[in-house]
């Protein structure tokens, strides 16, 4: 399936969801969202400020009324970046994170930036298939990034997506 008709599909889903920039009044309904699916959730304080922030933008997707994604993109003054990206344990695997992950470059080009970037733990397949898949490139990698259960950290991968095409020649 070719790139173009795979983000078709992801947008077809998209019209089964009630997608929009979250608020502060989505605020408890993200935390307790985030709480429910890493250890390492953030804090409350945190979902405050990327929500009342100018330098944020928080996507939330909502079915029959009930948060089951989020997704906080940062945003930088050349590029855009995932900061989190969250999907209800039963509802995963039915192209809700495909969706935020379109959500982000959407925004990102609209924005004028240049690249979408992210960083996501090496053992996070599913995750790191989403973004392959959308077109994510490995740029590197952070070793012992990750606290991890047991004595041994986790690596980080970092990706990263082309926002606008950067012509690197010069017609002079």
């Amino acid at each position: 399936m070719d790139q173009q008709m795979s983000e078709r599909n992801v947008w077809m889903n998209e019209s089964m969801y009630d997608v929009r920039q979250a608020t502060l009044s989505d605020l408890e309904g993200i935390v307790a969202l985030d709480q429910r699916c890493h250890e390492s959730a953030w804090s409350k304080v945190h979902f405050v400020r990327a929500l009342g922030s100018p330098e944020h933008e928080v996507w939330g997707v909502w079915e029959d009324g009930a948060l089951i994604g989020v997704l906080v993109l940062g945003l930088q003054p050349f590029d855009a970046e995932i900061e989190l990206i969250v999907v209800a344990p039963e509802r995963r695997r039915r192209g809700v994170a495909s969706m935020l992950v379109m959500r982000g470059i959407d925004s990102g080009r609209a924005l004028g930036k240049e690249r979408l970037l992210l960083e996501v733990r090496a053992g996070n397949a599913a995750a790191i298939g989403v973004y392959v898949k959308r077109g994510f490139i490995q740029d590197g990698v952070r070793p012992g990034y990750y606290p991890a259960d047991g004595a041994e950290r986790e690596d980080g991968v970092l990706m990263s997506y082309p926002l606008c095409d950067l012509d690197t020649t010069s017609s002079a």
